[in-house]
């Protein structure tokens, strides 16, 4: 389980995820990419959800943001995740942001995104089947005892007595202290495998590997301030949807030989399963790209606008000028839009119901919004069951 000798063609994907990664979103202004990333949030809880089976409905996720539940206990489960994935990420990346990001391979770290994303759990989503009895899951503590073991995939894992060391040894494997940025890439899709691998707590160490990911990501210097999603990719594959539950078991093959690695485990295959997420990472990141291009988003802008029954077609000069400049003072509104103040002040107010401009406070500057609801509108594609 090294780092060392990075193959060319990793070194070339590296090399474009890096530099493709530092364009994205670089010519929007920072309010705007805000608004972005924390719909990338609710995709993110979107696509970790369906990777673990669960069809949360992005108007769904948006509902338990507002604290709005289902009345099915199911549902709102389901909800409850989803919002913890975008209220745990929204942390991340806040801390990012301040600089003020852990290191994200700390066992310190991932008990924390463990035991945050279950803070608001019931007792029926921390109620866990062992092998000898059910009982009820600590957030963010390890795996402690037999009735913990489980198996995951067609390996099982460390015994619950050894997943201190493990767990140890990870975080001296992947911390990013000392590290090159291209040793930092390489080692968040290393690890991503290596934690589920060790599979940490009694449930949900998936959930945990992406959000991880994501903090690392950042660390990395990839993480575009939050503009493109792990997780979407994770679920999509690049060819097939399959692929990373097929990727996951070929990197728990065993070492073939004494040239295969130091470890237990393949080096060879860990090699095919970084170069494949890392390829993952890079189409998300041309993905996003292509979306929230500055003059691409202004002209699904001005088409939604011009297409909405609920907005005049002036709506789309103010939806471009919050795109560029961020943020704009609501008397603004009749000098942007060359209209009358009361006409304009409705067209403003038109806007701001139908959530795509909105501020901090009732007569506060407004920038853009995103709601979940109008996505498939502005950015194709963005949500799609598999």
């Amino acid at each position: 389980m090294t780092l060392d000798g990075v193959p060319p063609a990793v070194a070339d994907v590296i090399a474009e995820l890096s530099a493709e990664s530092a364009a994205l979103g670089q010519a929007l202004h920072p309010r705007t990419a805000a608004s972005l990333a924390q719909l990338v949030r609710i995709m993110n809880a979107y696509y970790s959800n369906l990777i673990e089976g669960h069809n949360t409905l992005p108007r769904e996720i948006a509902r338990a943001l507002a604290g709005e539940f289902d009345a099915d206990e199911g549902r709102r489960n389901l909800q409850v995740e989803a919002a913890a994935h975008v209220r745990v990420q929204a942390e991340v990346d806040r801390l990012a942001a301040a600089g003020e990001l852990p290191e994200p391979a700390s066992t310190r770290f991932i008990k924390w995104l463990h035991r945050d994303f279950y803070c608001d759990a019931s007792a029926a989503m921390l109620h866990v089947r062992g092998l000898d009895k059910d009982y009820v899951m600590q957030p963010g503590e390890w795996r402690s005892r037999r009735d913990d073991d489980v198996v995951a995939g067609r390996h099982q894992p460390p015994s619950s007595a050894r997943v201190g060391d493990f767990m140890q040894y990870f975080e001296t494997c992947y911390r990013f202290e000392g590290m090159g940025k291209a040793a930092r890439i390489t080692a968040m899709a290393a690890a991503h495998h290596r934690m589920n691998y060790i599979h940490p707590f009694p449930d949900g160490n998936g959930r945990v590997s992406r959000l991880m990911s994501h903090a690392m990501a950042h660390a990395a210097g990839v993480g575009a301030h939050g503009l493109w999603p792990v997780s979407r990719g994770l679920a999509r594959g690049i060819e097939s949807r399959s692929e990373y539950k097929s990727m996951m078991d070929l990197a728990d093959t065993p070492r073939e030989n004494d040239l295969d690695g130091r470890g237990n485990l393949s080096q060879r295959a860990l090699t095919e399963f970084v170069l494949w997420f890392l390829r993952v990472c890079l189409d998300q990141v041309r993905f996003m790209s292509g979306r929230f291009e500055l003059n691409a988003l202004a002209r699904r802008l001005r088409a939604f606008a011009e297409n909405d029954d609920r907005l005049k077609p002036e709506a789309a000069t103010l939806l471009e000028e919050a795109a560029v400049r961020g943020e704009f003072d609501r008397g603004a509104a009749s000098r942007i839009t060359g209209l009358p103040e009361r006409t304009a002040r409705r067209i403003l107010n038109d806007t701001t119901s139908a959530g795509l401009l909105g501020s901090e406070t009732p007569k506060g500057p407004v920038s853009l919004r995103f709601p979940p609801a109008e996505s498939e509108a502005l950015f194709p594609r963005l949500f799609q069951t598999l």
